[in-house]
């Protein structure tokens, strides 16, 4: 009975194994991994007990590892598979919620942007059960290959643009198609909205600026609701029609910096002068 008990042990963990190979959406850690290929200005890597400068060759392996960009800098990211980039702006934040591989050979990808925007350009996935996702506060973003971006605010509003391709955005409970040329916007809490032809437009419609005293001056204007605003150095929220109103303090020189990014990375900058 004794020499038999080794084999029987053999025997059922084989038989687990060979169990759970059989299922087609099993998903196995193996060697995946986000690398940092290029770097410009101030970028940290963090993982659960650290965090640190970035470097070219930096690897994020593991759930809850993130990517961050300050002020005038960015960085690009490439996918293990080969499969593509994934273009990370300023005042950005990515991490990872799962790297996985299918039982068929297929990679999982999800990814979670808490503010700022990213730009992706992938090839198609060959493999069905590869894919990889965005979650945003407001929502999902799905995709097999295409190239497309996603811009998010403090408020977790989030724009989503595609240039070639097509994404699925899912956010309480229901999905739109964002294909080829289209755009769409998801306000937490609420499903998105039915896309719309891409605009890809930074322009900032300026609607008032004066000075209110004690060194303030409010500033009034509209951008494209899936635009980011970033003014002084600080990222606004807008409204669901791209609005904002706010009181900010003024420089010595009296202009006031604002940039307005699209969701795929088209910027331009503004110098607003103080009456």
């Amino acid at each position: 009975m004794k020499k038999l008990w080794p084999l029987f042990i053999n025997t059922v963990i084989l038989f687990i194994i060979s169990q759970a190979f059989a299922k087609d959406n099993l998903q196995l850690r193996i060697n995946r991994w986000l690398e940092v290929r290029s770097i410009s200005g101030n970028v940290s890597y963090a993982n659960a007990q650290t965090s640190q400068p970035a470097r070219v060759g930096t690897r994020l392996k593991n759930v809850g590892e993130s990517i961050s960009t300050g002020k005038n800098s960015r960085t690009v990211l490439a996918l293990d598979t080969g499969i593509g980039f994934i273009n990370v702006a300023e005042n950005t934040q990515l991490r990872i919620q799962q790297l996985k591989k299918t039982s068929s050979g297929g990679s999982i990808t999800d990814l979670q942007v808490l503010t700022g925007q990213v730009k992706l350009k992938l090839r198609r996935f060959t493999n069905q059960s590869s894919h990889l996702r965005i979650e945003t506060p407001a929502g999902i973003t799905g995709v097999r290959g295409t190239e497309f971006g996603v811009s998010v605010q403090p408020s977790g509003k989030t724009g989503i643009a595609t240039l070639t391709g097509s994404v699925a955005t899912t956010a309480q409970g229901q999905s739109v198609n964002v294909n080829k040329g289209f755009q769409s916007l998801v306000i937490p809490g609420e499903a998105p909205t039915p896309p719309v032809p891409l605009r890809d437009d930074t322009k900032l419609d300026l609607l008032g600026i004066k000075d209110i005293g004690n060194g303030e001056a409010q500033i009034v204007g509209k951008v494209d609701p899936v635009n980011l605003v970033i003014l002084t150095n600080r990222p606004l929220n807008t409204d669901r029609n791209g609005n904002f109103d706010l009181k900010v303090p003024i420089p010595s020189d009296r202009l006031i910096s604002v940039s307005v990014t699209t969701p795929l990375g088209k910027q331009k900058n503004y110098r607003l002068a103080v009456p």
